[in-house]
């Protein structure tokens, strides 16, 4: 199983950042996202925006990867069978893992990509322009309070999504499928 990265959340791998670590910015954005008003919108204008920016970049830039590392997780529809894309924070891990919390920014729901995963745990992840298969794992006990600690360390705003919801908010971590096919992304 692999272990959260020994670099602190606050230096991720590198790529885009527009802010310090730490920095006043960081502090007002985290205390904005904290807020319930921000639950209400956000979920319907960051994802839209993430998709159309990803588009127009031909898949090079994502507007959240600005503040947080991000990925693209493309599941399939538990009722659809559709494929189904959702931008959202990550936190890269040694070994090439990633891990995924469904937050739903403090809402009551879980997000559908979390029953997507729970149902059929095969899923894609883009990172930085690379698309890999992946599966996922519902992480629970020792390995979700691991987990969970590493992403609050990441991402205060978490514990306030939690403290403000009933259910249990669901930590996935994504295991890249080592591709026996030469020139694959590479």
């Amino acid at each position: 199983m692999a272990t959260p990265a020994s670099t602190p959340a606050s230096a991720p791998a590198p790529g885009p950042e527009l802010r310090p670590p730490g920095s006043r910015l960081e502090a007002v954005v985290q205390k904005v996202s904290s807020s319930p008003v921000f639950a209400r919108i956000a979920p319907r204008v960051l994802p839209p925006m993430d998709k159309l920016v990803h588009r127009i970049t031909g898949g090079k830039v994502m507007i959240s990867q600005y503040m947080l590392p991000s990925l693209f997780l493309t599941t399939t529809g538990r009722r659809t069978g559709q494929p189904r894309v959702a931008p959202m924070a990550c936190l890269p891990e040694s070994g090439g893992t990633f891990l995924v919390i469904g937050s739903n920014f403090g809402r009551p729901d879980h997000p559908a990509w979390t029953g997507n995963l729970i149902a059929d745990g095969k899923a894609l992840v883009e990172h930085r322009g690379r698309t890999v298969e992946a599966t996922a794992q519902l992480l629970e006990g020792e390995a979700r309070a691991e987990a969970w600690a590493a992403l609050l360390r990441m991402w205060p705003p978490y514990a306030t999504y939690q403290a403000r919801i009933e259910r249990q908010i669901r930590i996935f971590r994504l295991t890249p499928v080592q591709q026996g096919t030469a020139g694959r992304d590479s």
